[in-house]
């Protein structure tokens, strides 16, 4: 089998202005068939054309998505368009048929005195493959195949409807000329108007004072106007003069020459531009050039200019080849103009650039590398520069490299991460450390149907600046088994955990073990510390189901009682530096974790049993609709192993004997509503440690409400509330708000209207938010922004990062 060329349409595309009026005057096979509501739908999968059904919209984000994909244009409010009217689909769908096929000619009356021209009148049709003219009259000539066809001039080829005043040209040689022209794509809804149109041969035409739209026919809301337009379908490149984009008749972008692709084809050209403003670089206008240097690879260049800075280019380059696809992407500004967002770190004067660079290829094999390389020149580049309100809020950027390997029982991987602190008001120290590199290695081999070996190793050398570095050695191997029936099983686990490491030089110099009690550290006194010792686990369950009855409909509900057994002894781990580990959140699934630490530097005591139950309600279809658990670890032996003070969610050990409640509650007894809960409460502090509840719940079909709390002692306790209200079929209002009880303020606050029409939708939002906390000041550092997007349907949107915030803020946004 030959392998298919490879090109850059399996890359992200980039849309050209004007692209859609290309098609619309060039036309191009497509399968087509009348809707009942009087559009054109395709039979093999919905197009623009087809009415979109807002229920299904929203219901293909499922309650409780954490992001919901974008909602395709939808035309669903847009009238029956008269000019399918006329549309046939039984024609054929492929032009070239033509060569090959007869031409079949009827009308009321013929009058063939002149025995070299035909003159066709009333309800005339001629038909040729995919070709179908009509008028009241049709003159031919059949020894030269002129035509002139007038009154009520229909014509329908693959690709396009068109209608005319007239339309003369000769048959053999494919050259026509129509006047007063109206057209419509049968691939989707655009639509527009020409004085006139000159089909110079097959692939060669030009019209002049042409328009496109995707609005209804004869209400354009938007629309594109040229005074000229040459396409030439061989290059597939179309060529427009004197180009302007209207808004409610209202001229606002003017192109005095612009090419643009006719079909697949990529062109070079411009794509549109982009503005927008922020208080820490001022007003940003920005025109992207897209460059086509070749199937398989392109680039865009975006020149910006910031009022308060100056002119920045950046520029994006992908590529993609046979086993390898890649993106690189830099951004350059010279000699910054702008005020310094951190005086830590002047940026004032200085040169600034941004570097993302990613890259993906198939080596042998099971085998492949893969790389992300991503650096700033400073910590507040992404702060000043970024383009959507969420990247100001990355702190740090991650480099990697590394070769990959997987088969049926293992999984493999080498390679190296790097890290970058950019936030403006963080020292560097904060900053994890780089494993330089690090080697990875996982087992699972099956012995037989019950019983699996396996192991996870990991050598990793870590380095960070004026901190202690070294490499470390952990090995992890294991011996489990799987003992079930229909109602219960019983797994078992037998692992040992060795881990070794090797300190550099400068080890003496820093200690941990003072910090513990805290007094002042003394030094490591072992340039190779290690630990080693055994893990063992007993998981044991049973799962009772009866028949049961809710609200009036049937459910299967199970109870499942569990006990999980941990055993990990002793050893103290105050002389092992602390690489990575981190305290992880106590939660519903700690009761059955081997350690309550992330990272291999720590390595928990344990001598506890758990205790857990689950219900669960199921339908007819097997799906849950209900599921409420409650858990309790109890401790045999007191937890002594700990972080540092200082370090990274470090606390103090305890002698308690039974855990936090632990409970957890999920239920979407609908498709309407969706409620999820959880709760921790300390029967030794009598105080509680965890509280979260969210719930959803659709409004009619485009609309949501979303609400949560969110509390931890000593740390957070925050109500968030969102909504997405829709007033009327075209209009919907948006807004959430977040409130912090610790620090008594708003955190964000968001409101905006979004309208939606057959063609054009817009979204005008306003938001609060605070930038940043602590290091500024007490209450920390708050920020305004005023959002406006335009959507074109079926042509693009201006300014278009409304969407995406409001897609990352409001749970479930469409």
């Amino acid at each position: 089998m030959t392998p298919s060329p490879t090109t850059l349409r399996d890359l992200p595309p980039r849309r050209l202005l004007a692209v859609a009026a290309a098609l619309a005057l060039s036309g191009g096979p497509v399968h087509a068939r009348i809707a009942a509501s009087g559009q054109v739908e395709s039979p093999e999968e919905t197009t623009m054309a087809t009415p979109v059904d807002r229920g299904a919209d929203a219901s293909s984000c499922p309650l409780g998505a954490f992001r919901c994909p974008p909602r395709p244009d939808n035309f669903v409010l847009c009238r029956p368009n008269a000019l399918l009217d006329f549309y046939d689909p039984t024609l054929p769908h492929d032009p070239a048929q033509r060569e090959t096929s007869d031409t079949v000619v009827d009308a009321s009356h013929v009058d063939s005195s002149d025995q070299a021209v035909y003159r066709l009148s009333g309800n005339v049709r001629i038909e040729r493959a995919d070709q179908l003219l009509r008028a009241d009259r049709i003159d031919y000539n059949d020894a030269t195949t002129d035509y002139d066809a007038q009154g009520h001039v229909r014509y329908q080829e693959a690709g396009q409807l068109l209608s005319a005043d007239r339309l003369r040209g000769n048959n053999q040689a494919n050259h026509g000329i129509a006047e007063n022209v109206r057209y419509q794509l049968l691939q989707s809804r655009g639509n527009g108007t020409a004085a006139r149109g000159e089909l110079l041969d097959a692939q060669h035409s030009r019209y002049s004072l042409v328009t496109y739209s995707t609005c209804d026919v004869g209400h354009h809301l938007w629309e594109v106007r040229a005074k000229n337009l040459k396409m030439d379908k061989d290059t597939g490149v179309g060529t427009a003069h004197g180009a302007t984009m209207r808004f409610a008749d209202v001229p606002f972008l003017y192109l005095p020459y612009f090419t643009f692709p006719l079909d697949d084809r990529r062109k070079s050209g411009f794509l549109y531009p982009a503005f927008g403003s922020s208080s820490r670089s001022g007003t940003m206008f920005a025109i992207p050039y897209y460059l086509n240097l070749a199937p398989n690879y392109d680039a865009t260049l975006e020149p910006r200019i910031y009022s308060q800075r100056g002119a920045l280019l950046a520029s994006e380059f992908r590529y993609l080849v046979p086993g390898t696809r890649g993106q690189l992407n830099i951004e350059y500004l010279s000699d910054d103009r702008g005020g310094n967002t951190s005086e830590s770190q002047p940026t004032r004067g200085t040169d600034r650039w941004l570097l993302k660079y990613r890259d993906s290829t198939h080596l042998w094999g099971p085998w492949s590398f893969g790389t992300s390389i991503n650096r700033a020149s400073d910590r507040s580049y992404l702060r000043d520069f970024g383009n959507d309100l969420y990247t100001t809020a990355v702190g740090t950027l991650t480099s990697s490299a590394y070769v990959r390997g997987h088969g049926d029982w293992w999984n493999a991987s080498f390679g190296a991460s790097s890290y970058q602190n950019v936030d403006p008001f963080l020292p560097d120290t904060v900053v994890q450390y780089k494993r330089w590199p690090s080697a990875r290695l996982g087992l699972d081999i099956p012995v037989n149907r019950w019983l699996e070996f396996g192991a996870d190793a990991e050598a990793t050398a870590f380095r960070k600046d004026e901190r202690i570095e070294g490499d470390r050695l952990d090995l992890y191997p294991y011996l489990s088994a799987d003992f079930r029936g229909a109602a219960w099983f019983v797994r078992p686990k037998l692992a040992y955990r060795y881990t070794a490491y090797q300190l550099d030089s400068n080890y003496a110099s820093y200690g941990y073990r003072g910090l513990l009690t805290g007094t002042q550290a003394s030094p490591f006194e072992d340039r190779t510390p290690s630990r080693a010792l055994p893990i063992a686990s007993l998981d044991t369950g049973l799962i009772f189901d009866r028949q049961t009855s809710l609200f009036g409909s049937s459910y299967t509900q199970t109870l499942e009682p569990r006990l999980y057994y941990l055993y990990v002894p002793y050893r103290d781990q105050d002389d092992l530096p602390v690489f990575d580990s981190r305290r992880m959140s106590f939660d519903y699934w700690q009761l059955f974790s081997a350690n309550q630490f992330a990272g291999a530097d720590r390595q928990m005591n344990a001598n506890n049993l758990t205790a857990a139950v689950t219900t669960r309600l199921l339908d007819d279809e097997g799906v849950e609709r209900l599921s409420a658990s409650i858990g309790q670890i109890h401790y045999f032996a007191p937890q002594r192993v700990q972080l540092p003070n200082g370090a990274v969610s470090s606390a103090a050990a305890t002698d308690w004997t039974r855990s936090d409640y632990v409970a957890q509650l999920a239920v979407q007894l609908n498709d309407r509503w969706r409620l999820n809960s959880a709760y921790q409460w300390s029967p030794n502090s009598r105080k509680t440690n965890l509280g979260t509840l969210g719930l959803q719940r659709r409004i009619g079909v485009d609309g949501i409400f979303n609400f949560s709390y969110r509390f931890r002692r000593n740390l957070v306790e925050q109500y968030d509330a969102s909504a997405i209200y829709p007033i009327s079929e075209r209009w919907r209002l948006l807004g959430r708000w977040v409130y912090s009880v610790r620090d008594k303020r708003t955190v964000e606050a968001l409101a905006g209207v979004e309208y939606d029409s057959c063609c054009v939708a817009v979204r005008v939002v306003g938001r609060h938010y605070v930038v940043t906390r602590g290091p500024v000041s007490e209450r920390g550092e708050s920020d305004n922004a005023l959002m406006f997007e335009l959507v074109f349907k079926g042509l693009g949107a201006f300014n278009g990062k409304t969407e995406d915030v409001l897609r990352r803020g409001i749970l479930g946004y469409q």
